[in-house]
């Protein structure tokens, strides 16, 4: 039986993580680190920790547990700033990632882009790159990187943004060499990430959803 750890509960792949982690018997505890409540009540189950990511000396002790799904994230005109959106995408994933390491966790699962590259000019797709350059640099047994294209799914709160650009981002996907980029529900991220998690082999592994699925398949 596995403890999970897991941050972003409130976004959209998150949620679905964290239903898909409830409804599944391999994991026996769920914790939770989070700024506002889920909403879900488990108390066997599930321990939800109210945190301020800006002090995180005050609550990294209690990241103790076999895995930790990264899916924090926010977007540019919820943050207000670039600054403020690589707080959130970049420094509290990692500084949460580099105190899971420290505390013994063995896997790391992080949801991250399709077009993530350190060296890229436009700034999402440089910091994304960022995190994953820096993570791989962490002491975790296992690192699972997902790459997924645009997510698609409910949001608790809609995004009109998304409602212009999935249909754009299909179209493009259909262009050969571009099938990467193809709109992703929430939920198939989710399901590719625990499948990633389960996944003995050490070392690092940066996929697209389908190389996590073709795995998973094969074991």
């Amino acid at each position: 039986m596995l403890t999970a750890l897991l941050i972003g509960a409130t976004g959209l792949v998150g949620d679905y993580t964290l239903r898909q982690l409830l409804s599944d018997t391999r994991f026996d505890r769920i914790k939770v680190f989070t700024r506002r409540p889920t909403g879900y009540h488990n108390p066997e189950r599930l321990e939800e920790h109210l945190v301020d990511f800006d002090q995180p000396q005050q609550w990294q002790h209690l990241l103790t547990g076999d895995v930790l799904f990264s899916a924090l994230g926010t977007t540019l005109g919820q943050a207000g700033s670039t600054a403020g959106q690589y707080k959130v995408d970049y420094t509290y994933q990692f500084q949460t990632a580099e105190a899971a390491a420290q505390n013994g966790v063995a896997t790391y699962v992080l949801v991250s882009s399709a077009s993530a590259d350190p060296e890229a000019f436009v700034f999402y797709t440089r910091m994304k790159g960022e995190l994953e350059r820096a993570i791989k640099r962490l002491p975790f047994q296992r690192i699972r990187i997902i790459q997924p294209g645009m997510l698609a799914g409910s949001r608790h709160t809609p995004r009109l943004s998304e409602r212009i650009a999935l249909p754009l981002a299909d179209l493009i996907a259909r262009v050969p060499g571009l099938q990467q980029y193809r709109p992703i529900h929430g939920r198939e991220v989710a399901q590719a990430m625990i499948n990633a998690a389960l996944d003995t082999k050490p070392g690092v592994q940066t996929d697209a959803l389908e190389g996590v699925f073709r795995r998973a398949n094969q074991q």
